[in-house]
């Protein structure tokens, strides 16, 4: 049974953008709205709550659905409250962010410094629903929309927003409204745009790691950098070189464990994947090679994890991670097309530094 695709916070405004502006030209509130998605197909979004506030004012709710993403914004309430001015001659849309929708501060995202964390795909998404509503019931006007998030703040806390510089809330975000499990295309957007803040804040070279816990010992072995010189790539070891490499860095540092070092040294581009047996079958081969100890190869071949394999090698071979460390650095300049310069730390799983070159 396949998983289940859900809908992203820019759906979500759109929808409860529509669903007010319709209380106030229809006069009744819509159980259902339907999203039109800015690859043109269309989603019924339920509708959450839908109150009138002042005789041109409504605001009206929508329950986020990730589906089967685990997604921080999964069931949070979306909300637009719309201000309506007919006018007879024209129809016109103005969007702005309220409580719980991120402000951007720093240059180099999507939405210039000084405005609310709402991308293109969504505001797109808002202003064809507000036309729509007004072409569906044939009138003219202004609607003012203003999206809140009424636990935005508490949200945020959990995304990268104040890494990116998005304060007071979370972004509006969707790039083609629907959300897939385990979005590959969400996460390296994600990479892309802390790279893109990075160089924005006219930074060179980046420290790339695959995680918060390899991040905060990256932190600690480089006090004096900013915050926007670490980059969390996760598993997208290759489409992280790329994309560094396509933003005019000159250097790149890898800051990761062993494990993961394990599989980029092999020149698997998404750490994720990879069959264990191949790569400690590889560290095996390296072992042989470096240490012509026959049974510590075999004994390698043989463990359990990479974790078994690293203390096996650390204690009686510990050149062997040396060559882990050459063949991930060698593995990301092919990665970045030799574009940049690149140096690479490993850590070992007690977080002290088993390689530096």
């Amino acid at each position: 049974m396949g998983l289940r695709n859900g809908f992203t916070t820019g759906t979500a405004a759109a929808a409860a953008t529509r669903a007010a502006l319709e209380l106030l030209v229809a006069g009744r509130p819509a159980e259902r709205v339907t999203v039109v998605l800015p690859g043109g197909a269309t989603v019924q979004i339920a509708v959450h709550g839908c109150r009138r506030l002042a005789e041109h004012v409504a605001e009206a709710s929508v329950i986020k659905d990730a589906g089967d993403d685990p997604d921080v914004t999964h069931g949070a309430e979306i909300g637009a409250r719309v201000s309506w001015h007919p006018n007879g001659h024209a129809r016109l849309v103005e969007i702005r962010g309220g409580a719980g929708v991120g402000t951007v501060t720093k240059p180099g995202l999507e939405t210039p410094p000084g405005q609310a964390a709402i991308n293109a795909g969504p505001r797109a998404m808002i202003t064809q629903a507000v036309l729509g509503c007004m072409a569906a019931y044939g009138v003219y006007g202004l609607a003012e929309t203003e999206i809140f998030v009424p636990k935005g703040v508490e949200l945020a806390r959990h995304t990268l927003n104040g890494r990116l510089g998005i304060v007071g809330g979370i972004s509006i975000l969707g790039t083609t409204g629907i959300v897939r499990p385990l979005s590959h295309a969400a996460y390296v957007a994600t990479i892309a745009a802390a790279l893109s803040v990075a160089r924005a804040a006219g930074l060179a070279e980046v420290v790339l790691t695959t995680g918060r816990r390899s991040e905060r010992l990256a932190q600690a072995r480089w006090p004096g950098r900013s915050v926007e010189a670490f980059v969390q790539m996760g598993d997208y070891f290759a489409e992280t070189m790329a994309l560094a490499a396509g933003k005019g860095f000159t250097r790149v540092i890898l800051a990761v464990f062993f494990g993961k070092a394990l599989k980029m040294a092999q020149g698997i581009g998404h750490t994720h994947a990879g069959s264990a047996e191949l790569t400690l079958g590889r560290l095996a081969g390296w072992t042989l090679q470096i240490s012509g100890d026959g049974q510590l190869s075999q004994t390698v071949a043989a463990a359990n994890t990479a974790r078994q394999a690293f203390e096996l090698i650390q204690a009686r071979c510990p050149a062997v991670i040396e060559k882990v460390g050459q063949e991930m650095v060698r593995t990301a300049l092919d990665f970045g097309q030799h574009q940049m310069a690149v140096t690479g730390v490993i850590f070992g799983f007690d977080g002290e530094v088993r390689f530096d070159g």
